[in-house]
C-alpha cells in the first residue's frame, strides 16, 4: 500500500492574519466599539463596522463576524458606498471559507472582487484574486488557483505591497507543490520567508518554514521535512496560533508515517485532531480522519480502518473537499481488495478515477503553466498632442512617410514573427515526440550531441507483467476487440507508474516492461516499483469483474520484479528506441513467468530493499528457466 497522506495547506492567508486571540485584538475591539457609538450613518460607519468584524473575525469569532459585516453590508448599500460593500463581502466570504461553505466563500469574493474592479481599488482586487485562489486549492482546482495567485502577484508587484508579496508568494508555492513542480514551490517558498523575515512577520515565517517541509516531503527528504515542521511548530507555539499548529503536527505526523513509525505518525495526527475540533477547522478534520484510516490500515486493524476511512469520506463529501474525496476512494479500494471485498473495491476505485478525472487534467496544468503572467502592467504610452492646424499641415507629409515606412516594418514583423511561430510549433511538436519515445534527460543529451551515450546503472528495479493465457483468450476475440482491451489495460499501467517516476521501457505483445532508478537515479526505485506493481494487480482485479458481469472474457496479470546492475541506452537510427539490458532484466522476466495471476513476485535482492515496507511471504527456492533454483517472495 503506498503511503497518499494528505497535504494541509499553510499558506498564509491573504483575507488576513492567522487566527489567535490576543490582547491587542481586544483593545482594537475596545476601541472600534467605542468609536462606532458616535458615528453616523455614514462611510465612517460603515468602515468602523468593518474593522471590527474583521478584528472579532481574527479571534475565532465568526457569528458575531459575520452579522457585524452584513449589518455594514446594509448601510453602505443604503449610502451608495461601494468600497464599503466591497470590504464587507470580504469578511462575510472569509467567514464562509472557514466554516467549509466553499461556494458561499466564491460568491462572495467574486462579489468583492467585481466591486472593487469596478471602483478600482487595486488592493482590494489583490487581495480578493488571492482570496479565490485560495477556495480553488481547497477545492483540488490547482491550476485555477495558481491562475489567480498570479494575478495577485502581478497587482501585489505594482502597488509593492511587501506584505502582500510575502502572503501570496506563499500561496504559490503551496499551488506548485500540489501540482508536482517541487522546484517552483521550493523558489516560491523561499521569497516568501525572504519577504517575512524582512517584514519581521513571525507567523509568517512559521507558514513559511511549513510550505517547505511539505516541499522536502515531496522529494521524500523526510529529514528536511521534519527539520522544517519543527521549526514552523516551535514559532507557532511561542505566538499562540492554534490553527497553524494543528497543521505542523498533521504534517509531522506524514513524515512519521512514510519512515514506518506509525506510533508517532497516530499521536501526532490525535494531536492535530483535538486542535482541529477544538478551533472548528472542518477540512482538516476530514483529512486527519483519512489519515488515522490509513495508520489503522497499515496496522492491520481493518475495521477502524474503514470506520475512519468512511468519517473522511462522509465529511469531505459534506465539504466538497474533492481532493480528499478522491484520496479516500483509492484507500477505501485498497482496503477492501486487501479483506477480499472485490466489489466494494472496484465501485471504490471507479469513484477515485471519476474525482480523479475531475479535479484536473494534467493538459490543463501544463497550458496553466505555459500562460504564467509577468508581474506588473505595461506601462501606458504617452502620446503627444498636436500644437497647432497648421503646424500639422506642414508635417503631413513628413508623418506620412514615417507612416508608410512603419506600416512596412510591421508587415515585415508580421512575417518574421509567423515564420518564427510556425518554427516554434514545429519544434514543440518534434520534442513532445520526441518525449514520447525517449526519457527527457537522454532526449535532452540528444538533441545537444546528436547522440545518447550509453549509461551503466548500478542499481535499478526492473518490472514486467503478462498476461495469463494470452494466445488463448485472444482467439476468442475479434482484432478490434483484442487492440482495444489491450490499449485500455496498458493506458492505465501508463498513469500509475507516471505516479511513482518510473520509466516505461517497451511492450512486447502483452508483455509491459518497465524500471525505476533510471535515467535519473533515487533511492526509492524498489519501493516504487512493488506500489505500483500492487496497484496495477488491483487496477486489473476490478476490471475484470467489470468484463466477468459483462459476461467478457478477462485477461489475469502476472507481475514480476527484480533489482540490480543494467545497462542503458538508445538502440536504431531510423526509430530510436531506449532499452536496458543485463542479467538484471532476464531475471526480471523469470519473476513474472515463475509467479502466479494476481500476485507480484520478487526477487531476493528486491525483497532485501523493500522487506521494512511491505509483508511478504517466502516461496523458497524456486526453480527459475536459465537461472536455476532462486529465492522468490509474494508481496502481500
Amino acid at each position: 500500500m503506498r503511503n497518499i497522506r494528505i497535504k494541509i495547506l499553510l499558506a498564509f492567508l491573504c483575507f488576513g492574519p492567522i487566527l489567535g486571540s490576543s490582547q491587542k485584538f481586544k483593545s482594537k475591539e475596545d476601541s472600534l466599539i467605542a468609536l462606532l457609538k458616535t458615528a453616523g450613518d455614514d462611510s465612517t460607519h460603515v468602515n468602523i463596522l468593518n474593522d471590527l468584524a474583521w478584528t472579532i473575525c481574527l479571534k475565532g469569532n465568526f457569528t458575531k463576524s459575520d452579522s457585524l459585516a452584513k449589518i455594514a453590508l446594509q448601510l453602505s448599500d443604503k449610502i451608495g458606498f461601494k468600497k464599503g460593500t466591497a470590504g464587507a463581502y470580504k469578511i462575510i466570504g472569509y467567514v464562509n471559507y472557514y466554516e467549509g461553505n466553499y461556494t458561499e466563500a466564491m460568491k462572495n469574493q467574486l462579489a468583492c472582487l467585481k466591486i472593487d474592479t469596478d471602483i478600482g481599488y487595486k488592493f482590494g482586487i489583490c487581495g480578493a484574486y488571492n482570496s479565490i485562489g485560495l477556495i480553488y486549492q481547497i477545492q483540488g482546482n490547482n491550476p485555477e488557483a495558481l491562475r489567480n495567485y498570479l494575478l495577485a502577484l502581478k497587482l501585489a508587484e505594482e502597488l509593492g505591497n511587501k506584505e502582500r508579496l510575502g502572503a501570496i508568494y506563499a500561496n504559490t508555492g503551496v499551488a506548485y507543490e500540489a501540482i508536482g513542480d517541487h522546484k517552483e514551490a521550493l523558489k516560491n517558498d523561499s521569497i516568501s520567508l525572504k519577504y517575512q523575515i524582512a517584514n519581521k512577520n513571525r507567523q509568517g515565517i512559521a507558514s513559511a518554514y511549513g510550505n517547505m517541509g511539505l516541499v522536502y516531503f515531496g522529494l521524500n527528504d523526510y529529514p528536511n521535512a521534519l527539520k522544517n515542521q519543527e521549526l514552523s511548530l516551535q514559532i507557532n507555539k511561542e505566538i499562540g496560533n492554534r490553527e497553524g499548529m494543528g497543521d505542523n503536527y498533521i504534517n509531522i505526523a506524514s513524515v512519521y508515517f512514510n519512515q514506518g513509525n506509525y506510533a508517532e505518525a497516530l499521536r501526532n495526527d490525535s494531536i492535530g485532531l483535538a486542535i482541529a475540533q477544538e478551533i472548528g477547522n472542518s477540512i482538516n478534520v476530514s483529512a486527519i480522519y483519512t489519515n488515522i484510516g490509513i495508520i489503522y490500515d497499515k496496522q492491520k486493524k481493518y475495521d477502524l480502518s474503514k470506520e475512519w476511512l468512511e468519517k473522511g469520506l462522509k465529511m469531505a463529501k459534506e465539504l466538497g473537499a474533492k481532493d480528499i474525496e478522491e484520496d479516500t476512494y483509492l484507500e477505501l479500494s485498497r482496503l477492501d481488495s486487501s479483506t477480499g471485498e472485490y466489489n466494494s473495491a472496484y465501485g471504490d476505485y471507479k469513484s477515485y478515477v471519476l474525482f480523479k478525472d475531475s479535479i484536473t487534467s494534467d493538459e490543463n496544468s501544463k497550458k496553466m503553466l505555459s500562460e504564467q503572467m509577468t508581474f506588473g502592467f505595461e506601462r501606458e504610452r504617452a502620446v503627444e498632442k498636436t500644437r497647432h492646424d497648421a503646424e500639422l499641415k506642414k508635417q503631413r507629409i513628413i508623418i506620412y512617410s514615417v507612416l508608410g515606412g512603419l506600416l512596412l516594418v510591421i508587415i515585415l514583423a508580421i512575417t518574421i514573427f509567423r515564420s518564427l511561430k510556425i518554427v516554434n510549433r514545429e519544434k514543440k511538436r518534434s520534442d513532445e515526440l520526441l518525449l514520447n519515445i525517449l526519457p527527457e534527460e537522454v532526449a535532452e543529451e540528444l538533441k545537444e550531441k546528436g547522440s545518447a551515450d550509453a549509461k551503466a546503472f548500478d542499481d535499478v528495479t526492473v518490472m514486467f507483467t503478462d498476461f495469463k493465457g494470452f494466445t488463448t483468450i485472444a482467439e476468442n476475440l475479434s482484432a478490434k476487440e483484442l487492440v482495444a482491451e489491450i490499449d485500455y489495460c496498458f493506458k492505465g499501467f501508463d498513469n500509475i507508474i507516471n505516479k511513482y517516476n518510473i520509466e516505461k521501457i517497451k511492450t512486447i505483445g502483452d508483455s509491459y516492461m518497465a524500471a525505476g532508478g533510471l535515467p535519473i537515479p533515487n533511492k526509492t526505485h524498489a519501493k516504487d516499483v512493488v506500489n505500483a506493481a500492487l496497484e496495477i494487480v488491483i487496477f486489473m482485479e476490478a476490471h475484470k469483474q467489470q468484463r466477468l458481469k459483462e459476461g467478457k472474457p478477462v485477461f489475469e496479470i502476472r507481475a514480476g520484479i527484480n533489482t540490480g546492475s543494467v545497462v542503458a541506452g538508445i538502440v536504431g537510427t531510423k526509430k530510436f528506441a531506449y532499452d536496458i539490458w543485463g542479467d538484471t532484466v532476464n531475471l526480471a522476466s523469470r519473476m513474472e513467468s515463475s509467479g502466479e495471476p494476481g500476485k507480484v513476485n520478487i526477487s531476493g535482492s528486491t525483497y532485501e530493499l523493500v522487506k521494512n515496507d511491505f509483508k511478504c511471504i517466502h516461496r523458497g527456492k524456486i526453480q527459475a528457466k536459465n537461472k536455476g533454483e532462486v529465492d522468490m517472495y509474494f508481496v502481500s
